[in-house]
């Protein structure tokens, strides 16, 4: 399997936090030299690893954030 090529732009912030020290967060992240894209997942506390997760465009991220706010959460 290919190497996956990563970098996080920005850190929006976390979600959540395992025992284990994983954290669930709210990113932009470049993959593989491609425009960046935000990204729901865990990772490792050292960033090296990560579970699957979510990717989303900007336009994407908006229509979540609509649907999120017409929740009676």
């Amino acid at each position: 399997m290919a190497e996956v090529k990563f970098e996080i732009i920005r850190n929006f912030g976390v979600l959540s936090e395992s025992a284990k020290g994983w954290t669930m967060e709210l990113n932009l992240v470049s993959w593989n030299d491609r425009e960046a894209k935000y990204d729901i997942r865990e990772w490792s506390p050292e960033h090296d690893k990560m579970s699957k997760g979510v990717t989303m465009t900007g336009e994407q991220l908006k229509a979540l954030r609509d649907i999120l706010n017409g929740m009676d959460l």
